[in-house]
């Protein structure tokens, strides 16, 4: 991986002599040697958990995403082939965190079964059958079986409202120059969040979202009878479905420009 000796000495001197001890209703344990992991709330932690799991994968052509300790894999089983290529990942996955003595929670794993005519196969990680869910919530995004998006929008929208709901209990002013940064700073990130993946695909849910907006901007002062747009356009904000279309306008141009300036040939094209 490129760390020289020097620097292999140091990260081993900083990991090494280091003891703990546990607490267990007031009577505490003698101190033991820390002899695996990495120091939490570190700076070094992250970058040396992700060279401990470099080598995690599968050769089987399966899809593996990793994002720390949350680990997933994919792939499209139409046939039982296709389905043994899958388990045999799982196998790999298994038989890397045996060896680098760090299981998986298997109580913890679950397949999601995707699509209209998927045959639902089972699978298993070690000894343990994988239980099917239909909804499960990753990295704080909600995803069901049927990826429709609704669920998460209504969940969003219950958080957005939530917050404004305290806001407008605790904050007795109506002005726009308090309440338009605390709906920017507290409640606008909740019907954001992620959205780039949760986009809504139907009217209704984008009804629900544009809802939290509508009534935080006919809580301000001198807004009351005014409609939506020319709301918006005296607070200076964009409608939510106006500025999802932004971010994926900002997201297609920043992937052009990175396209651009990939190299080619051996030399960069600016």
């Amino acid at each position: 991986m490129g760390i020289n000796m020097k620097i292999e000495r140091w990260i081993r001197n900083w990991l090494k002599g280091r003891l703990q001890w546990v607490t267990l209703k007031g009577e505490l344990s003698g101190w033991k040697e820390v002899t695996s992991g990495v120091p939490q709330g570190s700076v070094l932690g992250p970058i040396l958990f992700n060279l401990f799991i470099t080598d995690l994968g599968t050769k089987r052509g399966n899809v593996l995403i990793k994002f720390a300790d949350d680990t997933k894999l994919g792939g499209i089983a139409n046939t039982e082939k296709d389905r043994d290529i899958i388990q045999e990942g799982l196998d790999d996955l298994v038989n890397w965190s045996n060896s680098n003595r760090m299981k998986f929670n298997s109580e913890k794993c679950k397949v999601m079964h995707l699509g209209i005519n998927n045959k639902n196969f089972s699978y298993k990680l070690g000894a343990n059958h994988l239980e099917a869910t239909e909804e499960e919530k990753d990295l704080g995004v909600l995803v069901d079986h049927r990826m429709t998006k609704s669920r998460q929008c209504d969940m969003a929208m219950k958080k957005a409202n939530a917050v404004l709901g305290c806001i407008k209990r605790s904050i007795s002013s109506r002005d726009k120059e308090v309440l338009v940064p605390l709906y920017k700073a507290l409640v606008r990130p909740h019907l954001e969040y992620c959205v780039q993946f949760w986009s809504p695909m139907f009217k209704k849910d984008e009804f629900k979202l544009e809802q939290v907006q509508r009534r935080t901007t006919r809580m301000i002062r001198g807004m009351e009878n005014l409609s939506y747009e020319r709301r918006l356009k005296e607070l200076g904000l964009f409608s939510l479905t106006k500025r999802r279309l932004r971010g994926d306008m900002i997201a297609l141009i920043s992937d052009m420009i990175y396209q651009r300036d990939t190299y080619h040939g051996g030399r960069r094209i600016i």
